[in-house]
């Protein structure tokens, strides 16, 4: 889909101090938000979710230890779980407001996910692994998200039965947005966040819909494991 680009706007935003509140916080968790603060991500509800959700609980075993690390770690399937300040940025850019309807592409290990769910949204969310999707599942009943309504598939083609979303965020690269996905956009201010190029790196967009106007506006880049469907890459 070709899309009207709009012109990236950089700059140094003053960092947001404000103490964060409530729940349980484990010296580590706290660290990590405070290194995403250092890192420019000012939404204090991203950075409380990210407080409160434990991401050693979305890790095997022997990388729980490595959970506040800053990293990508492999979660089976030949995906991995992204690292914290991806999780964050992306999240963060879909400026999100509590009660939304968000359709997440790629559901992993769960952790985005969750985060989701921790800041209040609606959560609709598609893997393509089934194994993956299982062990997601019940990590999420775990920590009590229940809330969170999921299915195995090709994540390309969305979840129209569903539609529209307010939000759609992609974790995996893509070599262009998806039509199927932009179709099921709020036409009433809808974003997309999602990565596109190559299949080892990307440029992080955000596609915004009005009416049937679609723009996108260049971010930052990434690297993500491709976007697997028809809409996307080929197996």
């Amino acid at each position: 889909m070709r899309l009207k680009r709009e012109k990236h706007l950089t700059g140094n935003p003053l960092l947001n101090s404000q103490a964060l509140h409530g729940g349980l916080i484990s010296e580590d968790r706290r660290r990590l938000v405070e290194e995403l603060r250092a890192r420019g991500i000012q939404d204090e509800r991203v950075l409380e979710a990210m407080a409160l959700v434990p991401r050693e609980r979305f890790l095997d075993r022997p990388f729980a230890t490595r959970a506040y690390e800053d990293s990508a770690l492999p979660i089976g399937e030949g995906q991995t779980i992204s690292q914290p300040y991806t999780v964050a940025y992306q999240t963060q850019s879909l400026e999100l407001k509590a009660g939304e309807k968000i359709l997440e592409i790629g559901t992993g290990s769960g952790y985005q996910t969750a985060i989701l769910a921790k800041m209040g949204m609606r959560v609709f969310t598609i893997e393509r692994h089934v194994a993956l999707l299982e062990a997601a599942r019940k990590r999420l009943e775990s920590l009590g998200f229940h809330r969170v309504i999921s299915r195995a598939g090709d994540g390309t083609r969305g979840w129209p039965e569903y539609a529209p979303f307010d939000a759609i965020l992609v974790t995996a690269g893509a070599p262009d947005v998806p039509e199927s996905l932009a179709k099921q956009l709020s036409a009433e201010g809808g974003r997309m966040v999602i990565p596109v190029g190559g299949q080892r790196s990307q440029k992080m967009y955000l596609v915004k819909k009005k009416g049937e106007e679609l723009s996108a506006k260049e971010l930052a880049d990434f690297a993500f494991v491709p976007l697997i469907g028809k809409e996307g890459w080929s197996v």
